[in-house]
């Protein structure tokens, strides 16, 4: 009889030593769950903060596209004010303006530029 009570008290031991590892490994658990949950909120109200200046960002674009309009139709209408009749020397449309300017010191027609730019290229290389 008394080994049967030295084994109940041994069998007892274990399970209360098995009880305590998992009352630990389960507060661990609840602790580990808590710090996700945390992370979690943070993460969604950094997510409606980005929402919310990403909301921002395209009202403004939205509004500086709408500014954008308005310009070009105001340009336009200057643009249809001004006089149409050009002289002979002036370019007849607005990109000409971009186009270089015809040096007078070489007298050389376009292929002929574009041949000796590439030499000049070349001879640089």
């Amino acid at each position: 009889m008394l080994t049967e009570l030295e084994t109940l008290s041994q069998n007892i031991g274990r399970l209360i030593s098995i009880s305590q590892r998992h009352n630990e490994a389960r507060q661990a658990l609840e602790a580990q769950l808590a710090q996700v949950r945390a992370e979690a909120d943070a993460t969604r109200a950094e997510l409606a903060q980005m929402r919310d200046e990403r909301d921002a960002l395209q009202a403004e674009r939205d509004a500086l596209s709408a500014k954008i309009d308005d310009a070009q139709v105001r340009l336009n209408a200057i643009l249809e004010k001004l006089p149409r009749a050009r002289a002979h020397s002036e370019p007849d449309s607005q990109l000409d303006l971009l186009a270089p300017a015809h040096d007078s010191e070489h007298d050389v027609p376009h292929e002929e530029e574009a041949g000796s730019a590439v030499t000049r290229h070349g001879e640089n290389a």
